[in-house]
């Protein structure tokens, strides 16, 4: 099977301001995502910039030969506290769509900057029609919010490329198709668990817990290291539910992850909430459903 790289969204047009593989893969032809600057880009093609390296794999999944994407935070950066460069405010200068996700700190803390260097830019907002749970932006983690995300995309795409709407329509369809079987191999994954709770230190796959009737327990308290009664707690808790897996991120801090499971004697694992290739999500799912059983 071919792969051919597939908004609260708001199209807007800004006007100086803004009110975000192998053999048995799924995806048999990922995502190649351009980290060079946007002015060295073939100038045949759309230049879209995005913030987050998952949503660069959106961008290809429907956009296929005729985009080139540049992301905004790198790989291993923190969407919590990443400072553009100069360099980046200069790329985003050239592009003709960004694609933010609309509730990313960095988005919140940076849009006016990154969009006053822009302002024929088209922003797509990913989260249109997705109901945020208590503002948590990371809907990227859900395979099943994933079809909205790129149906925003592709409707960005069309409004600044309107002579290959059959191409970005075709492209869609066959990545909803992949989503589709992507949501029913994490289904598999996750049947017959012994457990449903599993503990993070950045709450960022609970989206994913919902769409599989999971329980996603956080360290992280409201972007915060927990205080001691917190850690407490959660400890206490963990050892009820028989946790034996602490869940980190290498863009957040694991401090308070390795103070947990030495308490608890559990291992701690690294998850990536920031994946370049989308399909990591069912390597994720597999490191999740291995502590639940």
């Amino acid at each position: 099977m071919q792969r051919k790289h597939f908004s609260f969204i708001i199209i807007l047009i800004i006007s100086g301001f803004l009110v975000g593989c192998n053999s048995d893969s799924i995806f048999t032809k990922p995502a190649t995502v351009s980290e060079s600057s946007v002015q060295s880009q073939d100038k045949s093609k759309l230049n879209v910039a995005v913030s987050i390296l998952p949503y660069a794999d959106f961008v290809k999944m429907v956009g296929g030969d005729k985009v080139q994407v540049t992301v905004m935070i790198p790989p291993g950066a923190s969407p919590d506290s990443y400072e553009p460069s100069t360099q980046q405010l200069k790329d985003l200068s050239r592009a003709d769509m960004y694609v933010m996700v609309g509730q990313l700190p960095f988005e919140q803390a940076w849009s006016d900057r990154l969009l006053a260097t822009n302002q024929d830019l088209l922003v797509i907002n990913g989260a249109k029609g997705i109901k945020l749970i208590d503002d948590n932006p990371h809907i990227w983690l859900s395979p099943r919010l994933a079809k909205s995300q790129l149906e925003n995309i592709y409707d960005g795409l069309v409004a600044v490329d309107i002579n290959n709407k059959a191409y970005y329509s075709a492209n869609l369809k066959e990545a909803i198709a992949m989503l589709a079987i992507m949501d029913g191999t994490i289904k598999s994954i996750f049947a017959g668990l012994n457990s449903d709770t599993f503990l993070v230190y950045h709450p960022a796959w609970g989206y994913l817990a919902d769409d599989y009737d999971l329980v996603e327990m956080a360290i992280e308290e409201q972007g915060k290291e927990p205080g001691p009664a917190q850690m407490a707690k959660i400890t206490t808790k963990a050892k009820n539910l028989g946790i034996n897996t602490v869940f980190t991120s290498s863009q957040h801090s694991t401090r308070s992850a390795e103070a947990i499971a030495e308490e608890l004697g559990a291992k701690v694992v690294t998850l990536d909430p920031l994946p370049s290739n989308y399909e990591d999500v069912i390597n994720s799912a597999k490191l999740i459903s291995e502590a639940l059983k």
